[in-house]
């Protein structure tokens, strides 16, 4: 019983999961400012998304394009036998996670220092086909 469930799920799986990923490490934009761009394309099907960080004018869009940009062109590698219209490409997942932190010191009054934080983050982005 094992074995043939576990065939089943191998199936379903090469059929359901044509996906791509493509990762942005150690971005020098704070996590909360990329998540505010992040938001708006979840889910959303590539040329659309595309369009919208083309004319975004939030600094994180430009990383974010170029980082779908290369989601896509790795989903053209793997599958080179599919047609990336024909197809209808989607955002599946797209997440940020915070990265390393500078710590940085800054003079504050009366011989005291303020401790400055340059955060970072890194971003995972997954395409993959429309669920219908």
């Amino acid at each position: 019983m094992t074995v043939k469930k576990h065939n089943t799920s191998l199936e379903l799986n090469q059929v359901n999961n044509k996906m791509a990923f493509a990762k942005l490490r150690n971005c020098p934009t704070s996590p909360r400012k990329m998540r505010l761009v992040v938001d708006q394309i979840r889910g959303l099907d590539v040329n659309k998304a595309l369009i919208l960080l083309k004319h975004s004018s939030k600094v994180a869009s430009f990383r974010l394009e170029k980082l779908l940009l290369s989601a896509i062109a790795n989903w053209q590698l793997k599958y080179t036998d599919s047609n990336l219209e024909d197809m209808g490409i989607i955002i599946r997942e797209v997440f940020v996670d915070s990265g390393r932190m500078l710590k940085r010191m800054q003079p504050a009054p009366q011989g005291r220092a303020h401790r400055i934080r340059k955060r970072s983050n890194h971003v995972t982005l997954i395409v993959g086909l429309k669920n219908n």
